[in-house]
């Protein structure tokens, strides 16, 4: 499958993808949370606006959101294949109990720490350093989980010792603390709940062998798209705004650019180290 990067909701377009095509699913819904509340912003109380798309219509048909995307992103999911997905509070809990009211087994929750996340202004409640990611594996009909797991190499990479599931990145670390999207990330412009690569990398590549194919339902920023065309995979990233896309598509660009970049330097590395092996004419014989 080509990568693509699709403007329009992710419902009505998934339909149109060949069933159990795609080896991975990472999902980052809505966490409806743009209610009127406040948060944190540069050390400064500000409102929570990050769209009509997070805004609530109460428990019942959050849930049935939840089902719907579900449902959608499970008949283009492998047998083999997993879905991670990520949310605070506000909507990890309704997700866990879709998946596992639709047959769905969990895997993992892993919490990704924040060791950067903002302040709590009320000084009512703990500072929210965290988010959850649920790992999960779609409806079986035999009794054995047919998932990739890198684990030799996740291993590996805590050194030699199992991987945990609570991460703080970067670095080796049995646990998942990785800091909050940095700026430099954020040139091409930003979206208000973008992942750090970092994050995504680590779960692609526990998740995937290379020239696999990953969909992004909400793809936002298109972090999922940038980290996968680097890795190898290929992608399907999906958000409703064109500016979205927009944005992923321009990431992406760069990706590309900086590969022909590199590309360019080891062959212009080659040809040197080349012309220093060979004798000149003159001094032959």
């Amino acid at each position: 499958m080509s990568p693509r990067v699709l403007q329009g909701d992710a419902l009505a377009l998934l339909p149109a993808e060949r069933a159990a095509s795609f080896d991975l699913v990472f999902a980052d819904p809505p966490y409806h949370l743009s209610n009127g509340g406040t948060t944190c912003k540069n050390g400064k109380r500000a409102p929570v606006r990050k769209g009509a798309w997070d805004r609530s219509a109460g428990i019942s048909s959050d849930l049935t959101f939840h089902r719907s995307w579900i449902l959608a992103v499970q008949r283009v999911l492998k047998p083999s294949g997993t879905l991670w997905v990520s949310g605070t509070s506000h909507s990890i809990f309704l997700c866990g109990f879709a998946l596992q009211e639709m047959g769905w087994s969990i895997l993992n929750t892993v919490t990704w720490f924040k060791p950067n996340a903002a302040p709590n202004l009320s000084c009512r409640t703990f500072a929210h350093s965290s988010e959850l990611l649920i790992w999960a594996a779609p409806p079986r009909v035999g009794k054995k989980l047919l998932h990739r797991f890198d684990y030799r190499g996740m291993k590996r990479e805590n050194g030699g010792k199992q991987m945990r599931d609570l991460w703080p990145l970067p670095g080796p670390s049995s646990t998942w603390a990785i800091p909050t999207t940095p700026a430099s990330e954020k040139k091409h412009g930003g979206h208000p709940t973008q992942k750090p690569e970092a994050l995504l990398e680590r779960i692609i590549r526990c998740s995937t062998r290379k020239g696999a194919v990953i969909l992004d339902p909400f793809c936002g920023s298109g972090t999922t798209a940038v980290v996968a065309a680097r890795l190898g995979r290929s992608y399907l990233a999906i958000d409703r705004e064109a500016r979205w896309a927009d944005l992923t598509n321009r990431r992406i660009d760069e990706v590309w650019f900086r590969a022909e970049e590199r590309a360019a330097a080891e062959i212009a590395a080659g040809f040197a180290k080349k012309a220093r092996r060979t004798v000149p004419f003159w001094r032959v014989g």
